[in-house]
């Protein structure tokens, strides 16, 4: 449906389009939508807080470009010009990291490009930037990247704590002196098996809070 010409820019619509997708539409737990990169990027966090920044980034602008393209997109090739648009954006944020977070970019190797593959992205596109006006695209794209950055923040929390023992690379356990106590890393939580566990019990006690997500989904 197209936005009302006075509607207000953060009407309660448009707050929605970035509210819900934090929780009852999250795109991992309830879409189960982008679960590779969940796994491969979630080991530490600042890899995870970079991926989602720059999901965040192109799936915001594409879809705003795409929503302001609509009309004129013949539907024949829809897909290819949006496959166009998200791999324009990826490589300008995959040269970006490169230029300016070089050490993040090595840890994130091949992730940053594989966005072009996240089914999140053209997900949204497809089903929302299609459909509405710039402003209220943008509010989804940044709305269902940051819910899927919800995610793998939390994943990417608890391995690294249980795992390496840090948060965003200090030293937490040591610093606490746990390991004079004969505590050990959990070498497990590095393992990609253990994202997938660490996802599911998210997912779990997610569904477990909220009945409506068993009965609808």
């Amino acid at each position: 449906m197209e936005q009302n010409e006075k509607e207000p820019l953060l009407s309660a619509k448009n707050i929605k389009l970035l509210r819900n997708p934090l929780g009852q539409d999250n795109p991992i737990t309830v879409q189960v939508l982008g679960i590779c990169s969940a796994l491969a990027v979630t080991v530490k966090m600042k890899p995870a807080i970079v991926m989602t920044i720059s999901v965040m980034v192109v799936l915001a602008v594409s879809n705003v470009v795409i929503a302001a393209l609509r009309e004129k997109i013949p539907g024949r090739i829809r897909i290819i010009v949006q496959l166009v648009v998200i791999a324009t954006m990826v490589i300008i944020v995959d040269q970006f990291l490169k230029a300016f977070a070089f050490d993040v970019s090595k840890q994130l190797s091949v992730f940053v490009g594989l966005i072009i593959t996240n089914c999140i992205l053209m997900g949204r596109l497809e089903a929302f930037a299609m459909a509405n006006k710039p402003w209220p695209s943008f509010l989804d794209g940044l709305g269902n990247a940051g819910g899927y950055g919800l995610i793998l923040i939390i994943v990417s929390f608890f391995r690294e704590f249980l795992g390496s023992g840090s948060i965003m690379g200090f030293p937490v356990m040591e610093k606490l002196g746990v390991y004079n106590f004969g505590y050990e890393d959990n070498g497990m939580m590095i393992l990609p098996p253990m994202a997938l566990i660490t996802v599911g019990l998210i997912i779990w006690v997610q569904r477990s809070r909220n009945k409506s997500l068993i009965e609808t989904k």
